[in-house]
């Protein structure tokens, strides 16, 4: 499959922050299509899995829905890499690692490290989520930042956990889209930082990273 043509990739990169909009009212009603199947998905994962918590599936559709709102109204197509991104992270989490926790669950699907306009803004989760909530997905850091490797490992297993789920989906569709840095770069931090944290943290994901390295290493 091809990347996703420059100019459209540029366009997402270059939209402010917040592309869901603050003060936008949640979706309205089921979500159809493909969207749709991905929230049914992932609450039937969580289920599967035991969810238990504060209402599990009220706080877990409503992360997803809330995640999924930017993308929805942005991606001209509904197969473009992102826009499932949340429902995978979801399912990444329960599947390779068995985390069901709804607060951890929630914070991991709003979480976007890589296109600004599809992050939903903190302001709109801590109103319709919570504090908790919207202070663990501030303060999980982006890639590329100087202090990553510090910042990942004082976030607790946790919140590195939902972290690096998150990455993990990222890397795994990069090759469709056109790289925000350089393969080498992607490459050298995934290496030196992700992966180490991933085998201190999460086993199940640390095993995923090194398969993923193991395939880009070779397009260099």
């Amino acid at each position: 499959m091809r990347p996703w043509p420059t100019s459209f990739v540029r366009s997402i990169a270059e939209e402010p922050a917040g592309g869901g909009g603050e003060g936008r009212p949640a979706q309205a009603g089921p979500i159809p299509g493909r969207a749709g199947a991905m929230v049914r998905s992932v609450l039937a994962a969580a289920r599967g899995e035991g969810a238990r918590g504060r209402a599990p599936g009220v706080v877990l559709r409503h992360a997803l829905e809330l995640a999924l709102e930017p993308r929805i109204a942005t991606l001209p197509d509904d197969h473009h890499p992102a826009y499932l991104h949340p429902g995978r992270v979801g399912l990444i989490l329960l599947r390779d690692e068995g985390r069901a926790e709804p607060d951890l669950l929630a914070s991991a699907v709003l979480l976007e490290s890589r296109d600004a306009a599809l992050r939903v803004p903190l302001t709109r989760i801590e109103a319709e989520l919570g504090p908790e909530i919207a202070g663990a997905v501030a303060r999980v850091p982006r890639p590329g930042s100087e202090d990553l490797a510090e910042r990942l490992v004082v976030l607790g297993r946790d919140a590195a956990t939902a972290a690096l789920a998150e990455r993990l989906d990222h890397l795994r569709h990069e090759h469709l889209r056109t790289p925000v840095t350089p393969w080498p770069e992607l490459l050298d931090e995934t290496r030196r930082i992700w992966l180490p944290v991933a085998e201190r943290e999460a086993p199940n994901l640390a095993r995923r990273y090194r398969h993923w390295l193991r395939a880009f290493e070779r397009r260099l």
